[in-house]
């Protein structure tokens, strides 16, 4: 199999998640793989914590998507002084390997209503604005499935656009997560220059499952015709596969991430 990566597409650290940070660049070596997406986790638990996996990533030579992580509990301000504490490490390595964004998921909104979470990430959000654009760091937010209600309360394409603006962020674009949204072509053409990365993976149409996601090409969305509206409005950064859940773990990392790749490869563009 010809396992030529397309160089905007990036593989995340989540498409291997059981594998820890050091066991995710012998994969990555194996398949040839040079883009990447980073998961905060996995480095605060690697041997040497946060510092020390960037500067392994950045002496490699890899390009990075994004740094990603879950957000804060936005019911909760009384957590926020330690999250705060634990993502300032992450701002240091997002910039150490030259990440295209450091990206949270919106955060878990327990009682509050939307535009109450709109107001608490924003006040979440504001300690780290000032490090972030002192080091060159990007903040981005990921809508998520409404079945994640732990980690997110944006569950729209639509809706992630309108609350970027409102905070100055970027967007994570996740295709399982809108593919099926009404007027999904103007969104995309409207917010194109909010979105900082897009992130792909195939759904099977029947799945109850939020984290059970297909190799693309397995499943029931249209990517090439998703992708395509992304590069008609303009949208020229990295595509990052992310795939996870029991159809990747069957298949086996290596080979669910080539299939991937090869799969991919025709339908984004130069």
């Amino acid at each position: 199999m010809d396992r030529a990566v397309h160089p905007r597409l990036a593989v995340s650290a989540i498409c291997s998640w059981n594998l820890g940070f050091d066991e995710d660049l012998a994969l990555w070596a194996d398949l040839g793989i040079d883009h990447v997406g980073l998961y905060l986790e996995k480095m605060e638990l690697a041997e040497g914590g946060v510092a020390r996996t960037a500067a392994s990533v950045r002496d490699r030579g890899f390009s990075v998507s994004t740094l990603a992580c879950r957000g804060f509990d936005l019911f909760d301000r009384d957590s926020w002084p330690e999250r705060w504490e634990s993502l300032r490490p992450a701002l240091d390595a997002s910039a150490t390997v030259g990440a295209r964004c450091l990206f949270l998921t919106a955060g878990a909104p327990g009682p509050l209503g939307f535009d109450e979470c709109v107001a608490a990430l924003g006040d979440a959000l504001e300690p780290l604005r000032a490090p972030a654009a002192d080091l060159g760091v990007r903040l981005a937010v990921e809508h998520t499935n409404p079945m994640r209600r732990d980690i997110g309360f944006v569950h729209s394409l639509r809706d992630m656009v309108e609350v970027a603006r409102r905070l100055d962020v970027g967007v994570v674009f996740e295709v399982t997560n809108c593919w099926y949204e009404r007027g999904l072509e103007e969104t995309i053409a409207d917010g194109a220059e909010t979105i900082v990365v897009a992130q792909v993976s195939d759904y099977r149409v029947g799945t109850v499952t939020a984290t059970e996601r297909a190799v693309p090409g397995d499943g029931d969305i249209p990517l090439a015709r998703i992708i395509g509206l992304l590069d008609a409005a303009g949208f020229d950064g990295p595509f990052e596969l992310e795939m996870l859940g029991p159809r990747v773990e069957d298949e086996g990392y290596g080979p669910a991430i080539a299939r991937a790749v090869a799969a991919l490869r025709p339908m984004i563009p130069a």
